[in-house]
């Protein structure tokens, strides 16, 4: 399993679905309803992690952290941000203390 590969494919489907059939697509639904409401729903995913972790279910915990990486892609993508973009804040990021590196901030 190529990993970047899977990313990579998830991107291009994300953005072929921008201005799509909100009747045939989840993703076209979301970019239709905005910004505040793909966001919100990062949230949501990011919260249902959180629970998940807390009762110790760890099926439940890769269920919604696909969830959790896969809408805040199509955040990404509506504000023109791509993997890339984090992986090279990562790699920036990477070798600095954490908290050096908030405290920089």
């Amino acid at each position: 399993m190529d990993k970047a590969e899977i990313l990579d494919r998830l991107e291009s489907v994300i953005a072929s679905r921008k201005g799509g059939d909100t009747d045939k697509s989840y993703v076209a639904k979301l970019f239709a309803k905005g910004r505040k409401k793909i966001a919100q729903k990062v949230g949501e995913e990011g919260v249902e992690t959180a629970l998940a972790a807390v009762m110790d279910d760890k099926q439940e915990v890769v269920a919604e952290s696909a969830d959790l990486l896969f809408h805040l892609m199509v955040l990404w993508a509506d504000m023109d941000i791509s993997p890339d973009d984090i992986f090279e804040e990562l790699a920036r990021r990477e070798g600095i203390s954490g908290i050096d590196e908030k405290n920089a901030r």
